[in-house]
């Protein structure tokens, strides 16, 4: 959820002022990002995953703090939740084998958590949501103690002026009015950034608003939700429902603060205009005396203190990022993966999606054309709903456009697509393949993490009791995801193969 602040507590001139300043950051990112030269630089990735932590018994274990000071590691973040910590990971040049160093630098990572959190009788799991978790173990108490977390509670709750109505259809359809903003911190995910220079931006940003929906199709392991049995990526429908500040009566028509987007944009500042103009600050903290436009006049370079605050309160699955520190450059943040169920899982899960993003950014002219945004947002519901069952859209140059697949069918014609980005822009072919293979391997089994979790559920019997079953289930996916091996590759619970349903 971002960095820290240090109060929670806005007045009338707070909110005029910090609007004011980010109208005003608005023109000078424009121009900032105008300057020769502006975001330069070799092409870099980096991972950031959210980690639930569970007890002795598989279940949600509240001691984020606790594990973050046994830790001491600067890379690792409290979430919102207090069984939630956010591990991050170095940069990395896309040239050479990226991958693999993105899969090494995780599992390192990884495993420090793991061993600060045994020190306080924590284990941690990569899943997109807690299969154990229940209501008692959300609300009030389950938050992080943090003034930011507050504030943005505060400011949510304000303006949509009543409790969060979370409405899922599945299976087992889930139905309730929700008085805080903890249901969010039960939605644990991958982030991948992706450093991109200003001229290619608007490309790049469009190919992974298309891509993102048959690498999600793909990577689904998010199916349960408080004992519901849901979609394949559940994550997707949650983290909306849960901070969606807009009025249930009178106000529907309003934007969403957490969607996909609204179109497809044509430059680099256009996510940050709109950040500003369709969404009211919550979180209204307004920096030092830093004017941003009479900083750009003198020629320097402004902070942008309260734009950047303020777009990181809006959450689209893919999102602008700059980063004016050191190596001022652009950066698009793709938020949509889920945690899990292996390093080596996300690790191929990054490799399919940046291999698609980069090779579809040159198409992108005529790929807007024939395949109208209305459709890439059907596509990426569509894939968090029914995973590998999907029917996706799909452009094509000849008409009619799109066109439907299966989602299994598309991801095997976009595999070799995705190798191309990826060799290149200079990742070594070995890399590339060693990771999509595994992707390859996966939609051949048609075994995704969210489909593993429902056939082990129903193998340790789902239908009886179904909290202790939860729990079985979720042991059995510690125990396997400790070996390594791809979710694909796991046996069921009492010994089934993956592609069986066991008993």
């Amino acid at each position: 959820m971002g960095e820290e602040i240090a109060t929670e507590s806005f007045s009338d001139e707070d909110h005029r002022r910090f609007a004011a300043r980010c109208r005003d950051g608005v023109r000078a990112l424009e121009q900032v990002v105008a300057r020769p030269g502006f975001g330069d630089g070799p092409p870099s990735t980096g991972v950031e995953v959210e980690i639930g932590l569970v007890d002795a018994d598989a279940r949600p274990a509240p001691l984020n703090r606790e594990v973050q000071a046994a830790a001491g590691d600067p890379d690792l973040d409290v979430e919102l939740d207090r069984f939630n910590l956010e591990l991050n990971t170095a940069p990395v040049m896309l040239a050479g084998r990226p991958l693999g160093a993105i899969h090494d630098n995780l599992a390192a990572g990884l495993g420090r958590v793991a061993a600060a959190a045994a020190g306080v009788g924590a284990r941690p799991i990569a899943i997109g949501i807690l299969p154990t978790l229940r209501r008692d173990d959300l609300g009030a108490h389950a938050m992080t103690d943090s003034p930011r977390f507050r504030a943005l509670q505060a400011g949510l709750r304000g303006l949509r002026g009543g409790p969060f109505e979370i409405g899922i259809d599945g299976d087992e359809p889930l139905l309730l009015d929700w008085d805080d903003i903890t249901l969010e911190g039960a939605a644990t995910g991958l982030h991948v950034h992706l450093r991109v220079p200003p001229g290619a931006f608007a490309s790049v940003f469009n190919a992974a608003q298309a891509a993102v929906a048959p690498v999600l199709a793909v990577s689904g392991n998010s199916p349960i939700l408080l004992e519901h049995l849901l979609w394949a990526e559940t994550r997707i429908a949650l983290f909306g429902q849960a901070v969606d500040d807009r009025a249930p009566i009178g106000a529907a028509w309003l934007p969403s603060r957490a969607s996909f987007g609204h179109g497809w944009i044509a430059s680099p500042v256009e996510p940050f205009a709109e950040s500003v103009a369709l969404h009211v600050p919550i979180l209204p903290v307004v920096g030092d005396e830093e004017e941003p436009l009479a900083v750009v006049a003198t020629g320097g370079t402004p902070a942008l203190d309260e734009l950047r605050l303020h777009h990181g309160t809006v959450w689209r699955w893919n999102r602008a990022v700059v980063d004016l520190g050191d190596d001022p450059h652009l950066r698009i943040e793709m938020r949509a993966l889920p945690a899990g169920p292996t390093v080596a899982d996300m690790t191929a899960n990054v490799a399919f999606l940046l291999g698609l993003t980069l090779a579809l950014a040159p198409q992108m002219g005529w790929m807007c054309r024939s395949l109208p945004f209305e459709f890439a947002r059907r596509n990426f519901y569509t894939a968090s709903r029914a995973g590998l069952d999907a029917t996706l859209l799909w452009p094509s140059q000849e008409a009619p456009s799109p066109r439907p697949f299966p989602a299994a069918e598309l991801v095997r014609r976009l595999l070799p697509v995705a190798r191309a980005g990826l060799t290149g822009m200079g990742v070594e072919a070995a890399d590339a393949d060693g990771w999509l293979n595994v992707i390859a391997e996966r939609v051949e089994t048609g075994v995704t993490g969210a489909v593993w979790q429902r056939r082990a559920l129903a193998a340790v019997g789902g239908g009886t009791d179904r909290a202790r079953a939860l729990a079985a289930m979720t042991e059995a996916y510690l125990e396997r995801g400790a070996t390594g091996a791809p979710g694909h590759r796991w046996d069921l619970p009492g010994g089934a193969g993956p592609g069986t349903r066991g008993s």
